[in-house]
């Protein structure tokens, strides 16, 4: 079957703890950086907040639409948060790492899940990697967008 990775990342122009803030945050912070052409009716089912949330959303990528549901876990509070797919074998992962003193932060956007058997998974192994890097890519420009906006509000 084999394993799918795909990650992107990016310098964001704000501290880590707000960066990280900003993706913990499943009511307000992380709607506003998801791609809305990708994520359609992101809902908090338990929490809202970190470790414990549980989400909801439909998610398209390219002609494929489904819903997911993920639980987000924090292995290192601040620097390090997964969504983990209740009903897949997938995983994301956002990790912050601090840069210039804590000016900046480098966050990376990666995600491991398994490749399905067979004619799909060669499919998924060929399109699935350069499709998701854009929407990380779109996703960590919004970041960097909503990062900014805190910054000067």
């Amino acid at each position: 079957m084999g394993r799918i990775q795909i990650e992107a990342s990016a310098v964001i122009d704000a501290p880590p703890e707000a960066a990280y803030a900003i993706v913990a945050d499943y009511r307000t912070g992380h709607p506003a950086i998801v791609p809305k052409e990708n994520f359609r009716d992101l809902a908090v089912e338990e929490g809202g907040y970190g470790a414990g949330t549980v989400i909801r959303a439909r998610v398209r990528v390219g002609a494929d639409e489904r819903t997911v549901r993920h639980r987000v876990t924090e292995p290192e509070p601040g620097r390090v948060l997964i969504e983990t797919d209740l009903d897949a074998d997938s995983a994301t992962t956002f990790t912050f790492t601090p840069l210039d003193d804590d000016r900046r932060v480098r966050v990376r956007i990666a995600t491991e899940m398994a490749a399905s058997p067979g004619i799909r998974g060669v499919v998924e192994r060929l399109f699935a990697p350069p499709m998701l890097r854009r929407i990380y890519r779109k996703e960590l420009r919004q970041l960097a967008a909503v990062a900014q906006t805190a910054r000067v509000v």
